[in-house]
């Protein structure tokens, strides 16, 4: 997909801000049984079309009015997921000026855990 220069550059600017990991460093975190939060930011109709099976969902659209509810803990670590990068390293930014200080933006997002062998829903 083609990006507007205006979106990819706030995306540039949330990455140099955040803490990203790619599919390699996430299978190692899972391996290592390190406690975290898998969060699918897409919207609802790309996680019913399929997404990580221990994932849970939180859209972008509604992330920060209803994380505080649903993880209250700003010292969870939370591993944010998209379609590849990019809508994640933005909400990693925003959660991170809410005061949440382990989040994680998932480099490849569901195109990366598909091809990774780690179990889906469909």
């Amino acid at each position: 997909m083609a990006h507007n220069p205006g979106f990819l550059k706030l995306v540039n600017e949330a990455k140099a801000r955040i803490r990203q990991i790619d599919i390699e460093q996430y299978k190692r975190m899972r391996e290592a049984a390190e406690p975290h939060l898998l969060v699918d930011i897409r919207e609802e109709s790309e996680w019913n079309a399929g997404h990580a099976a221990d994932a849970v969902h939180i859209g972008k659209g509604i992330l920060e009015r209803d994380i505080e509810t649903q993880v209250p803990a700003k010292d969870a670590t939370l591993v944010l997921y998209c379609g590849g990068g990019f809508r994640s390293a933005l909400s990693a930014d925003a959660l991170q000026q809410m005061g949440y200080t382990r989040v994680l933006s998932l480099d490849g997002g569901w195109r990366a855990i598909k091809a990774s062998g780690l179990p889906l829903q469909p």
